[in-house]
């Protein structure tokens, strides 16, 4: 990691007391191009079959698009997460550290990691966690992002004088690229599959209120700067558009 505060770290001060952050960023989203949104391109991959556990299921919002089945339950370290996971129907919610799954052995059938990994401090503490609450032939779900993901949005921050903006300064090492031999570590079977998405806004206000939730408010100066950056971009090709790198990293818990 980059940065100078810990994954970990950033990932409670953006999350532990509030949704507002994460629901900004997912609402840019909207904004794809893939006629076919993330997560009903996610909820034809997941495994869904018996006991079905996400460990990071932020605000469910996964669950609320796509139904659920019916043995689900849902983790998160964030209070403020999990207060948002209760109101998914029948699902059972649970507070608590990814690292440290407070379940026995072979108690699932499926874990999802819906873009989570790479705010731990350890993720392959993690992966070890998967692997050891899963039953053998169990399956594993990993969404993560290349290191080009979102690469416009993090070119505005020096534009704006604010460098801290790159989405990597804030993260581990966890990457498309990076963690397929990461998951072969513990699992078997290991797929990688792409989405296939870019963002078109056609506005600057989304992107600013993405920026203002990765960053915190900005300055006048700053706010004028972002904004002359991203219109004059609109201006130019009739809107800002942002390269994504998304992929669902699928796996197998083996028999040892």
């Amino acid at each position: 990691m980059t940065g100078d505060a810990t994954a970990s770290a950033r990932a409670t001060s953006q999350y532990a007391t509030t949704t507002g952050n994460l629901t900004a960023r997912i609402a840019l989203h909207a904004y794809g191009t893939n006629p076919q949104s993330w997560y009903a391109w996610l909820g034809e991959r997941l495994p869904m079959a018996g006991d079905v556990l996400e460990v990071g299921a932020g605000t469910g919002e996964l669950w609320r698009r796509i139904g659920h089945p019916r043995r689900l339950t849902l983790t998160d370290f964030s209070p403020a997460m999990c207060a948002r996971l209760r109101e998914v129907p029948d699902a059972r919610v649970q507070r608590c550290d990814a690292t440290r799954l407070p379940f026995r052995d072979g108690a699932v059938d499926a874990v999802i990691a819906n873009h989570m990994l790479y705010h731990l401090d350890d993720p392959d503490a993690a992966l070890r966690e998967f692997a050891r609450v899963l039953r053998p032939g169990g399956r594993l779900a990993v969404a993560v992002n290349g290191r080009d993901h979102l690469a416009e949005l993090d070119a505005l921050g020096p534009a704006m004088g604010r460098p801290d903006l790159a989405v990597g300064l804030h993260q581990n090492d966890v990457t498309a690229e990076t963690t397929p031999a990461r998951v072969a570590a513990h699992f078997t079977d290991v797929t990688v599959e792409r989405y296939p998405d870019e963002l078109v806004v056609p506005a600057a206000e989304p992107i600013l209120a993405y920026i203002v939730s990765m960053i915190g408010p900005l300055t006048v100066a700053e706010e004028s700067a972002a904004r002359a950056a991203i219109e004059a971009r609109i201006d130019a090709e009739g809107a800002f558009r942002v390269r994504k790198h998304t992929v669902l990293i699928s796996a197998t818990r083996g028999s040892r």
